[in-house]
């Protein structure tokens, strides 16, 4: 089949490309425009506690809503506030409501801390539900410059913290670390290929051809999403350049190199490009197979965001996949060893043999690299045991010297941590007025729990059935503390305390990251054994064999827990941070697990192929690693140096995840694919392939062992 398809490229290569252009115009200009949400009740399925919550707050309490910001003053010489400043406060509040700025639709000043270090001026401001609606965060933006002018002259300084004044400093730092990423993905593919292939045309292949399909991907994407109603993530748009760009030029370069080692054994440029899509072809698209079903088992998640996700990027690897063995080869056809202008090194092997080295040491001591390398994998997955998740995301996803950060932590001096996000407690009595007993021996129940700072005077509905509680817990909302208090005791008591015949939900930002917290770890018991069985079943067909896919399933799971378990020991242990963040299993998912076992699969077809030439176990696992050893190492080198520019972000969960994906994508391809699959497969032998026949020669294969055995063969040295 690849071989069919890799003569009609080359004998039609302005057709091929041809139809991509009139695809990526046509879909870009028909496709719907990709919009997405943050709206939580988008995510989470409506039986959660907190989703209920939600809606009972829509159904009794519509004008309700938790402050979107919060103006926090102090003294700027760290005094307590006097009479005279509370009232200069009070002054500001007025002033500021009468500037009426845009979207702001109400201004309060609230009661000076018992301690007198702060005072606070609660903001509401309309509702948003997507990121791409400014109006919240274009607000804090003017609401910043009018208090500079307010507070100008007075012995008081003030900052906007709070929940919008956060999603406004997340989005620029977020804006600055993709700058740094794209800006850095760009420069290392560049370097890195210049160095490979010494040729500027190679370089530019991947961004130009994946800039030109990104269009058509994003065009699909979101007339899936229309048509099946899928709420998309913010976070989609960020990770589709990292999965298109890594995608893409993996496949690329695993074309390229089978494509330059296919001149260098004395093949016409035509030729060459059919036998490298005829050799490669089943490795990749088996690779972007394993890849798509992994994206594709997120559609079993009970989480919106996941669900949607999965489909998005899945579609991502599919068009970077065809482009990889239809578009690339049609333009390298037209080329042809053009494609490597200046450079003549494509015309033989280089003198240096340093794979040639390491493969030949693996292939005569597999015992020792499979025990070295297997056990750096279980003994950092042992250390992944201590993983503690965390959804403090608000100090993380900033600048420590960020507004909202710096005034978040102003604001404990004289409130309690939950004041930016209280949670809300909802009493209802189906039928029948909640009476002021009721109300206030429920209100006194909840006072009394451990963790809560302050509880509101009950806000009754309309027909006296239903009352809202703010509820200020005494940590900050995204606190594993915070957590603790309202998964326990709030919702314990919470249920418990409400009157006979009523019934009580615990509503709120923290209620909901509790939530999200059962729900993840729902799916991670689900979509991890379902994407392995899955994939299990690609490596099946891809090796004819019942034995590979188990230790190769087995080494990638691995490879996660390593992965994990490096964080772990950096971010917990030396730093000393609380626990990571709870989205890391999955970004490491998606990226460690699906894209490492790219390099795992392309290893393990070339050591098939070696094996049905005719080369014995261990010469056969010496012979890819020398061949396939320098692909991996490229395409790992541009992949993981992608992700480690997330460390020079400047927050915490950037860096987190930025050190987990690099470090995950190095182990994937320099311990997993490089050192463990081929050595356990030469100590497995030919029973690997059971019990198909990829360990016998092939009567028809091109080369044989005559001419692998020349040393100064082109097709020997490598």
């Amino acid at each position: 089949m690849f071989s069919r398809l890799g003569r009609f490229v080359v004998k039609q290569p302005w057709l091929v490309i041809g139809v991509w252009l009139i695809a990526i115009v046509a879909i870009a200009a028909t496709a719907p425009k990709l919009t997405a949400t943050t709206d939580q009740a988008d995510f989470l399925p409506s039986h959660y506690e907190s989703i209920r919550a939600m809606q009972t707050q829509e159904k009794a309490f519509p004008n309700s809503a938790t402050p979107s910001a919060l103006i926090v003053f102090e003294r700027a010489d760290g005094a307590p506030l006097t009479e005279a400043d509370a009232a200069t406060v009070q002054a500001a509040a007025t002033k500021l409501t009468e500037r009426k700025i845009k979207d702001v639709t109400a201004i309060a000043a609230m009661p000076v801390s018992e301690n007198k270090l702060v005072d606070v001026v609660a903001v509401q401001m309309i509702k948003v539900t997507s990121p791409n609606d400014t109006r919240q965060t274009d607000a804090v933006k003017d609401l910043r410059t009018a208090l500079k002018e307010t507070v100008e002259g007075s012995d008081l300084k003030a900052g906007v913290t709070g929940q919008a004044a956060q999603t406004l400093d997340q989005q620029d730092s977020g804006n600055k670390a993709l700058a740094i990423i794209g800006i850095a993905t760009i420069v290392l593919i560049l370097v890195l290929l210049l160095v490979i292939f010494r040729s500027p045309v190679i370089a530019l292949l991947p961004i130009l051809v994946i800039g030109a399909i990104s269009m058509a991907v994003n065009g699909l994407i979101a007339m899936v999403s229309k048509a099946f109603d899928l709420k998309v993530d913010s976070s989609v748009q960020s990770l589709l350049v990292v999965v298109l760009f890594g995608v893409g030029t993996d496949y690329i370069l695993f074309l390229m190199f089978r494509y330059r080692e296919r001149l260098r054994a004395g093949e016409d440029p035509k030729t060459a490009m059919v036998s490298a899509v005829t050799r490669v072809g089943e490795a990749i698209s088996s690779a972007a197979a394993a890849v798509i079903i992994a994206f594709g088992a997120l559609m079993l998640s009970t989480l919106g965001m996941f669900r949607s996700l999965g489909p998005a990027l899945a579609i991502a690897v599919a068009v970077a996949l065809l482009a990889g063995l239809t578009l690339v080869p049609a333009i390298v056809s037209l080329l042809g060893t053009k494609v490597f202008w200046p450079s003549k090194a494509w015309q033989q092997e280089p003198t240096g043999a340093r794979f040639a080295a390491v493969g030949g040491s693996l292939g005569r001591r597999p015992g020792l690299y499979a025990l070295v390398s297997g056990g750096l994998l279980v003994a950092l997955g042992v250390v992944a045991l201590g993983f503690n998740p965390t959804f403090d995301l608000s100090s993380s996803s900033t600048s420590d010297t960020s507004e909202s950060t710096v005034y978040s932590k102003e604001l404990l001096k004289g409130m309690p941590a939950g004041t930016t996000q209280p949670s809300q407690v909802y009493l209802s009595s189906e039928g029948t007025a909640l009476t002021a007993d009721q109300l206030s021996t429920y209100r006194t129940a909840l006072t009394g729990i451990s963790g809560v700072g302050q509880v509101s005077e009950p806000k009754l509905s309309e027909n006296q059935e239903i009352a809202e509680y703010q509820v200020t817990l005494n940590d900050a909302p995204e606190s594993d503390a915070a957590l603790k208090t309202v998964q326990g005791p709030l919702r314990d008591v919470a249920h418990s305390a409400a009157p006979e015949g009523a019934k009580a939900v615990v509503g709120g930002m923290t209620s909901i990251f509790v939530d999200f917290k059962a729900a993840m770890n729902r799916d991670y018991a689900v979509v991890f054994p379902v994407a392995a069985v899955l994939i299990m079943l690609v490596l099946g067909l891809l090796l004819r064999s019942l034995v590979a896919p188990w230790y190769l399933i087995a080494s990638v799971f691995l490879g996660f827990a390593a992965t994990l378990g490096a964080a772990v020991l950096v971010f917990q242990h030396l730093q000393g941070n609380s626990g990571l963040i709870f989205t890391l299993p999955l970004i490491m998912y998606l990226f460690v697990v699906a894209l490492g076992t790219d390099y795992n699969i392309l290893m393990v077809a070339r050591l098939r192929e070696e094996a049905r030439e005719g080369h014995d176990p261990h010469r056969a696992a010496a012979e890819a690693v020398k061949h396939t050893g320098p692909t991996i190492a490229a395409a790992g080198l541009i992949l993981a140096g992608t992700f480690a520019s997330m460390m020079l972000a400047g927050n915490n969960a950037l860096s987190q995840m930025g050190f987990a994906i690099s470090v995950g994508i190095g182990i994937a391809a320099f311990v997993m694919a490089m050192f463990f699959t081929p050595s356990v497969t030469a100590l497995i032998g030919r029973k690997a392939w059971w019990p198909g026949h990829g360990g016998d020669a092939d009567p028809q294969a091109e080369w044989n062992e005559q001419q692998w055995a020349q040393p100064a063969s082109d097709s020997a040295r490598r």
